[in-house]
């Protein structure tokens, strides 16, 4: 265990008024300083770890009240730090829970920087560094399959699949090695029959790993969809239908919506940001063009651009624009009004967008839109299907290191197949073994700590 000298504290429930406020402490002098800011009438015997005990925080210097406060001690190395860890749970309220803090710090802790309890847990270890990191996916998850993806980090899963393939590294490091000093015909031979094999099966394990990256990044960070299109095809009424909700306002005047509207919600387990545009068309009234330069703004930064169309007139030359200056992003072609005659040339449509099949929908009925939907999360991952996988990638600091992992394997592997000296192979072993470390911290560099635990809150 590395050991810390001093302790530290921070308020660790979200700002505001709540019925609970919590102020967490960590380090060698949290059960000093409980003993010095507690008081209860019922409570003279030491203090059992793990439990919960009720009285009243005071101030030292006055011995006023505080607070009435349950508290409970929690004793290394049984801690989510690794150290001694006090709780109080304290009112709600802004005032009262700074006031317990402030009495905190008097007595003799420091204030703690962003993520610093997850990082003496990381340090003690209490936790890898693929944890630490699932911790803060778990508070920021926007979707109940984020949600899942990073408890199943925190609770080491993907530590578990590096841990199996970082022994199964060792274990051909170690059969290489003991075969440097023999004859190099044999260690060809050795290695056709039995290295050449394990190396390639840890290549496709890993090559497996990897695949799951782009759906699980969308599951992490999500999703940005611009719905755009000339004024009046029904912007507004498909954002309202997919959110389930009247959102925007909907009317026949073409040009109401003037800025930009973004709302979330989660499709298949994906959080999405849709973003309702104003109708892009030639305009010469200042706050329009003004609005349309938003447009363009945000469908620059979008990952997938809705092209809406009128399917109940024929295509006009603000329709064909918009879809020219489109055609470099990720776009659907979604022609509405489905449920009024239709005078678009279908064969046309198709041959405007060639490789993207055009979807006929109702924004006013719904018509449509379950495929929508289906449709957005295929050309985000890059096919119709959810990939299945026991583990999955979401960080790209993983994939990252996953790659060189991979890329170090493949050197050993085509160095033996070649018929070099096996020392080179060994080092392309050892380094594929380096990067598996960097990946759960044991070789990680402390500004890229820095800059990993910089992401937490404060009480964290």
């Amino acid at each position: 265990m590395l050991a810390h000298d001093d302790t530290i504290a921070a308020i660790a429930t979200p700002p505001g008024v709540g019925g609970i406020g919590i102020v967490r402490v960590s380090g060698p002098d949290a059960e000093k300083l409980c003993r010095t800011l507690f008081r209860s009438p019922t409570v003279s015997a030491p203090l059992k770890s793990h439990h919960l005990y009720h009285g009243d925080i005071i101030s030292p210097e006055t011995g006023s009240v505080i607070d009435e406060v349950l508290i409970t001690l929690m004793r290394e190395p049984h801690s989510y730090t690794g150290e001694d860890v006090l709780e109080i749970h304290c009112h709600g309220g802004r005032l009262i829970v700074q006031a317990v803090l402030n009495e905190v710090i008097r007595a003799g802790a420091r204030p703690a920087e962003r993520g610093e309890f997850t990082r003496r847990a990381y340090l003690n270890g209490r936790m890898d560094l693929t944890q630490a990191e699932s911790v803060m996916d778990l508070i920021t998850a926007r979707t109940n399959r984020g949600r899942a993806l990073a408890l199943s980090g925190v609770k080491g899963d993907l530590s578990k699949k590096l841990s199996f393939l970082r022994t199964t590294l060792i274990e051909l490091l170690s059969s290489l090695e003991s075969e440097i000093d023999f004859d190099s015909e044999d260690i060809s031979h050795r290695y056709d029959a039995v290295t050449s094999d394990n190396i390639g099966d840890i290549i496709n394990r890993i090559d497996h790993l990897l695949a799951t990256y782009r759906e699980g990044r969308l599951v992490r960070d999500g999703l940005t969809v611009v719905i755009t299109g000339r004024p009046n095809v029904g912007k507004s009424s498909l954002l309202n239908t997919l959110l389930g909700e009247r959102r925007a306002i909907v009317t026949s005047i073409a040009g109401t919506t003037r800025d930009f509207i973004e709302e979330d919600i989660s499709i298949e387990g994906i959080p999405v940001t849709l973003t309702d545009t104003a109708g892009i068309r030639k305009s010469s009234e200042p706050i329009e063009k003004e609005g349309i330069a938003f447009v363009w703004e945000k469908i620059l930064a979008a990952d997938i651009v809705i092209i809406l169309i009128d399917g109940s007139v024929t295509l006009t030359e603000d329709d064909l624009e918009i879809i020219d200056r489109n055609r470099s992003k990720q776009i659907l072609l979604v022609v509405n009004k489905s449920d009024l005659p239709h005078q678009i040339d279908r064969c046309r449509l198709k041959k405007l967008v060639p490789g993207v099949e055009p979807l006929w929908i109702s924004a006013k009925y719904g018509d449509g839109i379950p495929e929508l939907k289906k449709r957005i999360v295929a050309t985000a991952t890059g096919s119709g299907d959810n990939t299945e996988s026991d583990v999955t990638l979401t960080n790209l600091r993983h994939k990252s290191a996953l790659e060189k992992t991979a890329a170090s394997l493949k050197e050993a592997q085509a160095s033996l197949a070649s018929g070099n000296s096996p020392e080179l192979a060994a080092f392309a072993l050892k380094e594929a073994l380096n990067h598996l470390a960097d990946i759960v911290g044991e070789t990680t560099a402390g500004d890229v700590l820095n800059t990993i635990f910089a992401r937490f809150c404060v009480g964290k």
